[in-house]
């Protein structure tokens, strides 16, 4: 009897420490997930440090229609974007995430909708976005990311 008591309360060590252990470490999607929304954040607060953190040196983007940029023409668009005061975006939303993980790389998709005003009328932006993460170290960054424009129908 003294056995399967100790025997019991072994394993409800085991599963309330893994419960635990849970419950107190975002997972890696969470963590994933945080980072986008916080890539949506950067652009709307203008925190291009968290942009140049988040990317790699050599990260690359495409658009749909084929275009591809890299780290430093995108960081340099931004520069010239601020010296020339507009505000590019308002508000930038995250959400319809799907996040796939593969070890040290991870694939995350999603829906982004932005607000931004030219000449006094506002534009709503919809696009789906896919990246591509990797695990450098302890942290995660991007390496490459595609867009397309969603159209409304």
């Amino acid at each position: 009897m003294k056995r399967i008591a100790i025997a019991v309360g072994v394993v409800g060590l085991i599963f309330g420490g893994v419960i635990l252990a849970q419950t107190q470490t975002p997972s890696v999607e969470q963590e994933l997930i945080k980072l986008e929304h916080g890539w949506a954040d950067a652009l709307v607060n203008e925190d291009w440090r968290f942009l140049d953190r988040i990317l790699v040196d050599d990260f690359i983007s495409t658009d749909e229609d084929g275009n591809v940029s890299t780290k430093d023409v995108a960081m340099a668009a931004v520069t010239a974007i601020l010296e020339g005061g507009v505000k590019p975006i308002s508000s930038a939303v995250a959400d319809d995430f799907k996040v796939h993980i593969y070890g040290d790389v991870a694939v995350v998709n999603y829906r982004l909708t932005t607000k931004s005003y030219f000449k006094g009328k506002e534009n709503i932006g919809l696009e789906r976005i896919t990246d591509t993460w990797v695990k450098r170290g302890s942290r995660w960054q991007c390496v490459a990311s595609h867009y397309s424009r969603i159209v409304q129908k």
